[in-house]
């Protein structure tokens, strides 16, 4: 059971992190996080971790606090498409597809639009366009505002006219 007082201060410090982080003070939010996890570690705290990891290109340690995530809950599907997310920027496409996919199949996941588009992001990469493609309309298929994955499409279906 969860201690209220550092369930409470873990939730703070993971909201003030996030604020850092969207101003950019990246390094601050790193700091804030461990703090937050220092209190209670939760599978939001890590994922985050790993997010704002991501954002200094370090990868590898992005995809370890993304595990870690993994480990606390299973069910949190955001870990799963960071992880997958990382490994393309990574160059690691075929990788990425796995987590990707267990993303999509998540239990607890309310943006399921990002796995798909990132799918689709895979198969446009290895030239392969009609899968590319019915991914991008599965993304658009959740989100139908999903701006990324509309001009996606438009570009994969550009390229086979």
């Amino acid at each position: 059971m969860i201690d209220k007082e550092k369930g409470y201060f873990a939730k703070e410090y993971l909201d003030l992190a996030l604020q850092l982080q969207l101003e950019g003070k990246i390094e601050d939010a790193i700091e804030t996080y461990k703090k937050s996890i220092e209190f209670f570690p939760t599978t939001e705290a890590y994922t985050y971790l790993g997010w704002a990891y991501s954002l200094l290109d370090n990868f590898e340690d992005a995809i370890a606090h993304c595990k870690t995530a993994i480990e606390i809950d299973p069910n949190f599907g955001n870990p799963y498409n960071d992880i997958g997310s990382y490994l393309i920027q990574m160059g690691r496409e075929q990788e990425a597809i796995a987590w990707l996919e267990k993303a999509i199949t998540a239990r607890k996941y309310s943006t399921k639009h990002f796995p798909y588009y990132n799918l689709g992001k895979v198969f446009e990469l290895a030239g392969e366009w009609k899968k590319a493609m019915q991914h991008y309309d599965d993304a658009l298929t959740i989100k139908p505002d999903f701006v990324a994955a509309k001009n996606a499409l438009f570009r994969v279906t550009a390229l086979l006219n």
